[in-house]
């Protein structure tokens, strides 16, 4: 198990001091996107939705793995 941290890009940056352990990069992504999914919802409950908003995710030396943009994590239907 690695331990990959979650760093969320939106109206502020807020950088996970915590992290979580996860398989490998594929689980750390799939992390990435309910946590996205999450927050998403969270803004659009508030009246508003940034799709270029993003959680980062890096492995422990502060590498970047990844990233998940809100508007790749949703289908948006008309």
């Amino acid at each position: 198990m690695k331990r990959y941290y979650f760093n969320v890009y939106n109206d502020d940056i807020t950088f996970d001091d915590e992290g979580a352990l996860l398989a490998d990069d594929h689980a750390a992504r799939a992390h990435a996107v309910k946590a996205v999914r999450s927050l998403a919802s969270e803004t659009v409950l508030l009246g508003h939705f940034t799709g270029s908003d993003r959680v980062e995710f890096v492995d422990a030396d502060q590498n970047i793995i990844g990233q998940v943009r809100f508007d790749e994590a949703i289908v948006l239907k008309a």
